[in-house]
């Protein structure tokens, strides 16, 4: 917008040639914008950025030791109108001038501060220095307008006067000492633990040993007890075949037992057993045989005509071979013809006992004794 003015964030706009804000010489306008009529006011921006400023300054200190110390500040414009004013009334037109005026102020009271102090002060202290140069620019950097963010120090150089390195002598000593030591300790421990370690290995090796002599052993015990088991496992396989060998032919030799004891010995012991029944029941027929034709003649006659009665129907049956018969009824027929055979010995039977009863019942005649002796016995079975 037309003759509408606007700083920059880190910038202070000052107008000048209006009215003034409390004997400024100028207005300040920070964050916003405002209006500036052309030729009736006059605008400038001083910036309120950070800058730097650096310091390499000689110092001597309490003790005369000269020393190069450098440091760097780090500042500002403050924000504060009243700061803004300062800083624009002495810095507007040149504001390279604040980092060179800074220097020099801070570079005086580096010096009156390390003036005041000691070398192993300075050194070991670096921060009590930084602060106690802080405090005493504080209030003239604000008579300015500057506001001072930090100061760090670089570094202090004692410009070859040895004195630091003097200084750090013993402190170096004693390190190279607490190093020896420490590399002694080191030594002593790494020997130690070589040693526990060469002691392990010893024991490792002996271990080993043991270990490999007690399998050897056992091996060559398992090789000799192998080695006998064969001859005494191979005498103990042929001891138990002969007693197997043993067993079998005892076994078949009862079985050939027993199979004569079944085939032989049984068989013939039956059939002597049956001969001997037999002899003794066909004794003991002769014998009453005998006894019965004793007692009465005409028991034995008729048990000699008994026995010769089927040889006298089978002679009247073979009278009928070639005749010519016919049978009507079948097996009642036949029936009928060998009952009429039987009924025709019988009847020869009768006649012949009629023929001869008159014979038979004198005793003492020469049937009777005929008769007699050919029913007694003539060969007996011996037992």
């Amino acid at each position: 917008m037309l003759f509408y003015k606007v700083p920059a964030p880190d910038q202070a706009m000052l107008v000048s040639g209006g009215r003034r804000q409390g004997g400024a010489p100028f207005r300040v306008v920070t964050g916003h914008g405002t209006y500036v009529l052309p030729i009736f006011r006059k605008v400038r921006f001083l910036t309120l950025a950070m800058a730097e400023a650096e310091v390499a300054e000689t110092c001597v200190t309490k003790q005369a030791i000269p020393l190069q110390v450098k440091a760097i500040i780090a500042f500002k414009v403050g924000n504060d109108p009243e700061s803004i004013v300062n800083a624009g009334q002495r810095f507007l037109s040149d504001q390279s001038q604040m980092s060179v005026l800074t220097g020099r102020i801070f570079a005086g009271h580096l010096r009156s501060i390390i003036g005041s102090m000691t070398v192993e002060e300075i050194i070991t202290e670096r921060q009590k220095l930084a602060e106690a140069v802080l405090d005493t620019s504080k209030g003239e950097m604000a008579k300015i307008g500057l506001l001072v963010d930090s100061l760090q120090i670089q570094s202090i150089d004692d410009m070859g006067s040895g004195y630091i390195e003097a200084m750090s002598a013993p402190h170096k000593a004693e390190i190279r000492r607490q190093a020896q030591v420490a590399q002694a300790e080191a030594t002593r421990a790494s020997s130690m633990a070589e040693q526990e370690a060469e002691r392990q290995r010893a024991e490792y090796a002996r271990q080993t040993a043991v270990v490999q002599a007690q399998y050897k052993a056992q091996i060559d015990k398992a090789q000799a007890e192998a080695a006998q088991a064969g001859p005494l496992a191979q005498a103990s396989a042929q001891q138990q075949v002969l007693l197997a060998q043993t067993e079998l032919a005892q076994r078949a030799a009862e079985l050939r037992q027993q199979q004569l004891q079944a085939e032989v010995v049984k068989p013939a012991q039956a059939e002597a057993e049956r001969i001997r029944v037999l002899a003794e029941a066909e004794a003991d027929r002769m014998r009453i045989q005998a006894e019965a034709a004793a007692s009465n003649g005409r028991v034995a006659l008729d048990r000699m005509i008994i026995d010769q009665l089927p040889q006298i129907v089978r002679e009247a049956a073979n009278g009928l071979q070639g005749a010519n018969i016919n049978v009507l009824n079948g097996a009642d027929g036949l029936g009928q013809i060998a009952a009429g055979l039987v009924s025709q010995g019988l009847t020869i039977l009768e006649s012949v006992k009629s023929g001869l009863g008159e014979v038979v019942e004198q005793p003492g005649t020469e049937v009777e004794r005929v008769q007699v002796q050919d029913a007694a016995p003539t060969d007996r079975p011996q037992r």
